[in-house]
C-alpha cells in the first residue's frame, strides 16, 4: 500500500498536496481508498469555481458495488478538474499521479497543519 510522505491526508481517506506556489494544491483519493472500493468506473466532480468549505462534498466516485462522497480537505476554490478523469480507471491505476481528482486554491495553507501526515494516517488504516 502506497502512503507519500510529502503528503496530508483526511479520515476519509482523501490526500492533499501543495503544489510549488504554495496557495494551490491537487487532491484524489488515497491508495487505499481505491482499493477499498474497487474498480471505479465513474467520477463526478463539482466545476472549477466551485467554492468549498474544508469537509464538503466536492464530488462523487461510484465504483462497481458502491458510490462514495468526496470531502474537501481544506477550503478553497476549485480551479481545475482533472480532465483525464473520463477514463475512472486511472484513479485504480495512479491514485497520487495522474488518478489526482481536483486543483484548489487554498483559503489557508495553515490548514493543511490540520490534517494527518502520513505516519497517521498509516496509523488510522492499520498499516
Amino acid at each position: 500500500m502506497s502512503i507519500p510522505d510529502d503528503l496530508r491526508y483526511t479520515k476519509d481517506h482523501e490526500w492533499i498536496k501543495l503544489l510549488e506556489d504554495g496557495s494551490a494544491a491537487l487532491v484524489g483519493i488515497t491508495d487505499f481508498a481505491q482499493s477499498e472500493l474497487g474498480d471505479i468506473v465513474f467520477v463526478e466532480l463539482k466545476p472549477a469555481g466551485t467554492k468549498l468549505k474544508a469537509h464538503e462534498v466536492f464530488g462523487t466516485v461510484e465504483a462497481v458495488k458502491t458510490v462514495a462522497d468526496l470531502f474537501a480537505p481544506v477550503a478553497g476554490e476549485i480551479m481545475e478538474v482533472n480532465g483525464s478523469l473520463d477514463a475512472a480507471e486511472v484513479v485504480n491505476q495512479d491514485p497520487y499521479g495522474e488518478g489526482w481528482l481536483v486543483k484548489i486554491r487554498i483559503d489557508d495553507p495553515a490548514s493543511l497543519a490540520e490534517l494527518l501526515d502520513a505516519a497517521a494516517y498509516r496509523e488510522l488504516i492499520g498499516e
